[in-house]
C-alpha cells in the first residue's frame, strides 16, 4: 500500500488528508476507523456496486465495532441531480444521522459527487469519506474534494468544494470494472501526462496495453502517479483560481459532448478523450503545438480504446453548451490548451471562426 497526502487549507489552517492506494486495501477496515468520529457511517452506493462490495464493507467495520446504515441509490450518469441528491437526504434523516457520522461513498465518480455534496450540505456539513470504485474515481474525481450535481443546462454546475477525511482507492475493485469503463478512466490518467508530466505520458505510451490488461503493478503505478500529480495541483489551488484549471484540459468540450448527447449517453472519460483531441487540434491551429504532437496524442487514445472524434451535433448547439462552461469569465470562453506535451495553458483568445473550424473538421458521422 501507498500513501499520498493531499494537502489543503480551511480558514487560513493548513489540513491534509491521506490517500491510501494498495491492492485489497477494502477489506482493512482500521484504515477507515482511524478517521472515524464515532462508531456509527452511513455508507452510500449505487444498484451496481452495492452487490459486489458493500457486505465487504459492512462486515470489515461491524468487526470494528462499526454500526453501518446502507443507502443505495440508482446507477448511472442520468441520476445526478436533486432528486437523488434529496434520497440521500431523506434517508440521513429518517436514520437520525448526527453531525458525527461519517458518510462513505462507495462506487464512482457520481456516486462521490452525490455523497460529497450531501455531506457538505447535510446539518451545514459532516464528515466524509471517498471509497472510489472505478479507474476514473480513483485517479480524479476522488482527490480534490469537489462534489456535486449536473443541472439540466450543464455538467456539474450546483456544488461545493468540500474535502473528504480520506480516500481508500483499492484497485482490486477495478477487476469487476467493465472495460468500456476502464478505458474511460485511462483519459483521465493520460490528461495527467499531457498537462504537467511528460515523463508519465511516455510511461503511458509504454504501458497502455498492460494497463487494459488489469496488470495490478502497473494499475497502482498509474493511479499513484496520478493522485500525485493531483495532489501538488490541489495544494497549489484548491478552489480553482488558477493552475487547477488545467485539470480540465478537454472537459470544456468534452462536458458539451455529455449534455449535448444526453447524460450518460458517453461515459465521461470518452467525452473527455474526444474534447482532449479537440483541445489538442485547436492548439496545432493556434500554432502552439506541432502536428506530429497531434498524431502522438491521438495515437495514445486510440490506443486506449477511447474516441477521437467528436460526435454529430450542430455548431451552434456546441458553442452554446461551451458557454455554460464554468470557466466562462466576462462572457468569454476560456479553453485549455497545451504549449507542449506536458505543459498546459489557459486562453480565452480564441478566435470564433478558428474554433468552429475545428470542431467541424473533428466531427464525426458515426
Amino acid at each position: 500500500m501507498q500513501t499520498i497526502s493531499v494537502d489543503f487549507t480551511i480558514s487560513s489552517e493548513k489540513r491534509n488528508y491521506p490517500i491510501h492506494i494498495g491492492h485489497g486495501i477494502l477489506e482493512q477496515a482500521d484504515l477507515i476507523l482511524s478517521c472515524l468520529p464515532q462508531k456509527r457511517v452511513a455508507i452510500v452506493s449505487n444498484t451496481t456496486v452495492a452487490p459486489l462490495y458493500l457486505e465487504k464493507l459492512r462486515l470489515g467495520l461491524e468487526k470494528q465495532g462499526v454500526i453501518s446504515v446502507p443507502i443505495i441509490i440508482p446507477d448511472g450518469e442520468t441520476h445526478k441531480n436533486w432528486e437523488t441528491l434529496n434520497f440521500i437526504f431523506d434517508a440521513l434523516l429518517k436514520n437520525h444521522c448526527e453531525r458525527n457520522t461519517t458518510i462513505l461513498a462507495l462506487g464512482g465518480g457520481v456516486v462521490g459527487d452525490l455523497t460529497g455534496f450531501a455531506a457538505a450540505t447535510y446539518l451545514r456539513g459532516v464528515p466524509f469519506i471517498q471509497i472510489p470504485t472505478t479507474l476514473l474515481a480513483q485517479v480524479d474525481s476522488s482527490v480534490g474534494g469537489k462534489t456535486g450535481i449536473n443541472h439540466q443546462l450543464g455538467k456539474n454546475m450546483i456544488g461545493a468544494f468540500y474535502q473528504p477525511r480520506m480516500v481508500l482507492a483499492d484497485s482490486a475493485t477495478l477487476n469487476t470494472l467493465p472495460d468500456r469503463e476502464l478505458r474511460a478512466g485511462l483519459a483521465e490518467i493520460i490528461k495527467y501526462g499531457l498537462i504537467r508530466d511528460p515523463a508519465f505520458f511516455d510511461w503511458l505510451e509504454q504501458n497502455m496495453r498492460r494497463l487494459l490488461a488489469r496488470d495490478p503493478i502497473i494499475l497502482n503505478e498509474a493511479i499513484q502517479r496520478s493522485c500525485e500529480n493531483k495532489a501538488e495541483i490541489v495544494a497549489a489551488d484548491e478552489k480553482e483560481n488558477g493552475i487547477r484549471a488545467l485539470l480540465n484540459l478537454g472537459h470544456t468540450f468534452g462536458h458539451a459532448i455529455e449534455n449535448g448527447m444526453g447524460y450518460g449517453v458517453w461515459l465521461h472519460g470518452e467525452a473527455v478523450a474526444a474534447g482532449t483531441v479537440l483541445a489538442a487540434e485547436l492548439s496545432q491551429r493556434m500554432k502552439l503545438i506541432s502536428e506530429a504532437d497531434v498524431q502522438r496524442i491521438r495515437k495514445i487514445f486510440i490506443l486506449a480504446g477511447l474516441p477521437v472524434a467528436a460526435p454529430k451535433m450542430p455548431l451552434e448547439k456546441y458553442l452554446q453548451l461551451m458557454m455554460l462552461d464554468k470557466k466562462v469569465d466576462a462572457g468569454k470562453t476560456r479553453f485549455i490548451l497545451l504549449n507542449r506535451i506536458g505543459e498546459a495553458v489557459m486562453r480565452a483568445d480564441i478566435p470564433p471562426a478558428l474554433l468552429g473550424k475545428t470542431i467541424s473538421a473533428c466531427m464525426t458521422d458515426e
